[in-house]
């Protein structure tokens, strides 16, 4: 009977869910919570039963000693065994309730239920029998199958089990063993067609009830269980992406049509400047907020609505300090089923370094067009200008010798001038840090630079002392720049210029200067005056390409200094730079 009954289970699961191995896991946990659903109704069913057939046997009782008038009318056979079948029926259900306790009811719990059942409906049966009479107890079996239909509405073929067993027992173990109703019905039939439907009808609805029932609690069952795991694949989904949103070396963001962030990731408040990704949708207003050039946002909305997205979009954003930077937006449209737009969503990548240097590179282009070339042409031009001549030995003055050695010597300090800045900007300034005294530095490139100062009527005052702090640096490497410096000073002034260097102890650092009274320069100019390949325009005679500043700039900053300059049109120029003190290992 119970392998008939799996094998149903197994078709029916199969027809309704399919054969998967979620479904299939799915049922197990299903049946686990029907299993452990019944065996805690049940502790419940047997009580009420306990304390319904308690009842009965007062009765029983009461009516030994007070002979109630309310059932004179039951025969005489049956109320003597009233109390009997009362009380086998206790003792059987009170044998349920120890055995509820056991492993083995936890483990069948189904069995149980049957002998919970069988003890309310088949133990008077057996009495009976044993009295041999027949007893149509219709009212307790109907009592008995409503109340565990709706106390137990699961498995409804142990329903239909616990109905057949008395079913079965009454109509054909009575039939057979030939035994009759007890006096004075005993010439009436054992049962009748009204019996019989009454009996159907009551097993059927309470069967059909159960049925559904289960259905239902089995559908929501599965419906939850596959809600939790589609939640958990979307918790695991959302995890990953998650992660990847918060990780990312990328800018990912959100922002609505009129220009506010939805959402941004800790890349992208990097980028920006901010500390927490919450401060960048604080923003309220891109277009003016954050672009440099406010028709940016138009331009980006624009392609967005004539290509649906938008490639490697460049712009410069204002970051959170007031600096510029630049970025490349990769973002495309995101709609509703009805085409109407929810969100920008993309991505953003910091370009500034790549910007950097590709102007470095149009820089680097221009100077080598323009610086290398001249010296290039005019060498080309005395050649060809010699090569002109008809005869066959050439005198050539020493004049145009000297010439040549000239310009191919600004060709070679070109060429080392750029192989220097290059090296600097791959590699950084190589130092070889050691306590320096600063007034040896600065006497070594004043007596290097005396002839130029000479030759250019220059005036050099040297305001630095013996007593200052010993300095942490590489001695060649300041001696460049204090060279450089003086040389800036000398090559874009008119002869006549004073120099003055200084240097005093701040903290834990010396400020040293270089001043000149020449002809100073602008404010754009100082601003950029320690770019890569800048130029001034008052240079005399000048064979650079505009390096010296820019080197100074990374030896220092190598130093763990800073740099800059002071200077107005016709006030002169104070270029200053900062140097750490030596600190000895205590």
């Amino acid at each position: 009977m119970n392998t008939v009954v799996r094998k149903v289970q197994r078709c029916w699961k199969t027809a309704i869910w399919g054969n998967t191995s979620t479904t299939d896991a799915i049922f197990g946990e299903y049946k686990t919570w029907r299993d452990r659903f019944l065996w805690q109704r049940l502790h419940l069913g047997i009580w009420i039963a306990i304390l319904c057939v308690f009842t009965f046997i007062l009765r029983d009782i009461l009516q030994q000693v007070f002979h109630m008038q309310e059932v004179a009318k039951i025969p005489h056979e049956i109320k003597n065994l009233a109390l009997t079948i009362n009380t086998c029926i206790l003792l059987c259900l009170l044998v349920c309730l120890a055995l509820h306790k056991t492993n083995i009811a936890r483990r069948y719990p189904g069995r149980l239920f049957l002998g919970l059942s069988f003890s309310v409906t088949l133990v008077e049966q057996f009495v009976a029998t044993f009295k041999g009479f027949a007893l149509p107890d219709q009212l307790a079996w109907i009592i008995a199958f409503l109340t565990q239909a709706m106390m137990i509405p699961i498995r409804w073929y142990l329903h239909l089990g616990s109905q057949l067993g008395v079913v079965i027992y009454y109509f054909v173990v009575n039939t057979v063993l030939g035994l009759k109703l007890p006096p004075p019905f005993s010439k009436e039939p054992i049962f009748g067609i009204t019996m019989i439907l009454l009996i159907f009808w009551v097993c059927f609805i309470c069967d059909l009830g159960v049925y559904l029932y289960e259905m239902l609690q089995r559908s929501e069952f599965y419906a939850r269980k596959e809600l939790e795991i589609i939640n958990d694949k979307l918790t695991v989904t959302e995890a990953k992406y998650r992660n990847i949103f918060e990780n990312a070396v990328e800018g990912i963001f959100q922002s609505t049509a009129d220009g506010r962030y939805i959402t941004a990731n800790p890349a992208l408040a990097r980028i920006y400047g901010y500390a927490f990704p919450e401060e960048v949708t604080t923003l309220i207003d891109i277009k003016h907020q954050l672009y440099v050039d406010p028709n940016r946002r138009g331009e980006f909305v624009r392609l967005i609505q004539e290509y649906g997205s938008v490639s490697e979009f460049e712009s410069q954003i204002y970051r959170r300090d007031g600096s510029i930077v630049w970025i490349s937006e990769n973002a495309y449209a995101v709609r509703d089923s009805r085409g109407q737009l929810l969100y920008y969503e993309g991505m953003i990548e910091d370009i500034t370094k790549r910007k950097q240097a590709e102007e470095a590179l149009r820089v680097f282009f221009h100077a080598v067009s323009h610086d290398l070339r001249n010296p290039v042409l005019g060498t080309l031009m005395v050649l060809r200008n010699l090569l002109s001549r008809s005869e066959e030995n050439i005198a050539v003055s020493r004049f145009i010798l000297e010439r040549m050695e000239q310009s191919s010597d600004r060709q070679l300090s070109l060429i080392n001038s750029l192989l220097e800045a290059h090296m600097s900007e791959v590699q950084g300034v190589a130092l070889q840090l050691q306590p320096v005294e600063l007034l040896k530095v600065v006497e070594a490139a004043i007596a290097d630079l005396k002839p130029m100062l000479t030759e250019n009527q220059a005036l050099l005052i040297n305001h630095v002392t013996a007593d200052l702090p010993i300095i942490n640096g590489d001695p060649t490497q300041l001696w460049r720049v204090f060279s450089n410096l003086i040389v800036n000073a000398v090559k874009h002034n008119p002869p006549g210029l004073t120099i003055t260097i200084n240097a005093r102890v701040d903290d834990d650092k010396i400020c040293c200067s270089v001043a000149d009274n020449g002809v100073g320069m602008s404010q754009k100019q100082s601003d950029r005056l320690f770019d890569l390949y800048f130029r001034g325009t008052t240079a005399r005679n000048s064979i650079s390409l505009g390096l010296g500043l820019y080197l100074c700039k990374q030896i220092i900053t190598a130093h763990g200094g800073e740099i800059g300059v002071k200077s107005a049109i016709n006030a002169g120029a104070t270029f200053w730079f900062t140097l750490p003190i030596f600190q000895a290992d205590k």
